[in-house]
């Protein structure tokens, strides 16, 4: 560190006045940073001696009562030593110097001890500078904690509001998220409700199939599964079916088969399209398949029309209902209670009849799921045995060789 000697404007000192003093003056400024430069002597009168008493005496008190601890109570120390020393023997050396010039000797007495006076303050403060920067730093930390809670909760609470955001306009673009519904069929060994299946078809040839088709299901898919074979026939017989051409080379109609498929309502899309206002009514073969959510989503869509909520207004022809993508949908109100009369007796409520109609529509998508269902049963019955009969044999065949006990005959 280049420091370079205080500037001395009284004139030439002592050998030993300069060599104390800038001891004194080197050590202070490598301690606290060249703050030498900060004290150079002002041209005002001098303080008298009870005043420079006084500040000694008060400088004193500091050293002494300013307890810090630790390392800074030995460096005030330190400091107050050189201090003692650097004032003893500037008054040694201005006493011998004689009465002649004791006016300058007097004004560089006080200039000197003035200033390593100041320098002794500040390097006492120094500790003292630190501790306080550490309290505020332990206020500050205290003091951020509770910052940290409220923009913990001032980020969770823009995260919800931005999620809910997000949820209303998912909700507005694909419809009402379905609820769940403990569907009996859903089980791991579980079948269809056969009684159901019966009902469901009786309400979608009652209620659905004047605008839907079930153009992959066929009348002979109903026998053993909802019908008798005979019944199926009569059912079948019905309907009028546009067959040919014959001999002649004529389309002909012919009464239906167990063979033919499930009659459509239109004879094209076009005609579908304009008998419901542009709407095109979805083929129902693999509706619960083709819907996310499927069965639940069919059942809740069916059951789920209200009223427009305040401040939504639906257009003419169409009606709302909350589960269905933008909430507008072309099909009315179909599932009114007692609208359709089962066979078995059972009340023809809207709920029931959402539920037969769906189970049916599930059965339809999945018509092998019961097949499906028994044959893995019967597969992992067989490997559980094969699994068996291959851990036993391991233990047979190995049980051998791991209980031997191998014998090494070094000298033969």
């Amino acid at each position: 560190m280049d420091v370079s000697p205080v500037p001395n404007h009284w004139g030439k000192k002592n050998q030993v006045d300069s060599d104390v003093s800038r001891v004194v003056k080197l050590q202070a400024c490598e301690a606290i940073n060249g703050c030498w430069k900060r004290h150079q002597p002002a041209a005002e009168e001098a303080p008298s001696v009870p005043v420079i008493r006084k500040e000694r005496a008060t400088m004193t008190g500091k050293l002494s009562d300013d307890g810090d601890g630790g390392g800074g109570s030995s460096r005030r120390q330190q400091w107050r030593r050189l201090w003692m020393t650097a004032a003893t023997t500037e008054e040694t050396a201005d006493d011998s110097s004689g009465s002649s010039g004791s006016s300058g000797r007097q004004q560089r007495r006080r200039w000197k001890l003035r200033t390593a006076t100041s320098w002794a303050e500040e390097a006492s403060e120094v500790p003292s500078f630190i501790s306080l920067v550490k309290h505020e730093e332990a206020i500050g930390s205290a003091g951020i904690k509770p910052l940290r809670v409220f923009a913990l909760l001032g980020v969770g609470f823009s995260g919800a509001l931005a999620f809910a955001s997000l949820a209303s306009a998912d909700e507005a673009e694909h419809g009402l998220a379905a609820p769940s519904y403990p569907w009996p069929h859903e089980g791991i060994l579980s079948s269809y409700d056969h009684a159901s299946i019966r009902r469901g078809h009786q309400v979608y040839q009652q209620v659905c199939a004047s605008c839907h088709s079930m153009s992959l299901i066929s009348f002979r898919d109903l026998v053993g599964v909802a019908y008798t074979e005979e019944e199926t026939k009569e059912m079948a017989a019905e309907i009028e079916v546009v067959d040919g051409p014959n001999d002649e080379g004529e389309m002909f109609t012919r009464p239906g088969k167990l063979s033919d498929r499930f009659p459509q309502p239109y004879t094209n899309e076009q005609a579908a399209r304009f008998a419901n206002g542009g709407a095109y009514p979805p083929d129902l073969s693999l509706i619960t398949k083709a819907r996310h959510n499927g069965q639940n989503y069919v059942f809740a869509l069916l059951t789920g029309y209200r009223d427009p909520p305040a401040g939504v207004s639906i257009r003419e022809g169409l009606h709302y209902n909350p589960y269905f993508p933008g909430g507008a949908i072309a099909m009315p109100k179909m599932l009114i209670d007692g609208a359709v009369e089962y066979e078995d007796g059972t009340p023809a409520t809207e709920a029931q009849m959402g539920k037969d109609v769906v189970t049916f529509l599930s059965w339809a998508a999945e018509p092998e799921m019961e097949e499906r269902k028994l044959m893995g049963f019967k597969w992992i019955f067989v490997l559980s045995l094969a699994l068996l009969q291959a851990a036993y044999y391991r233990r047979l065949k190995w049980s051998v060789i791991k209980s031997r006990k191998l014998v090494v005959d070094v000298v033969n």
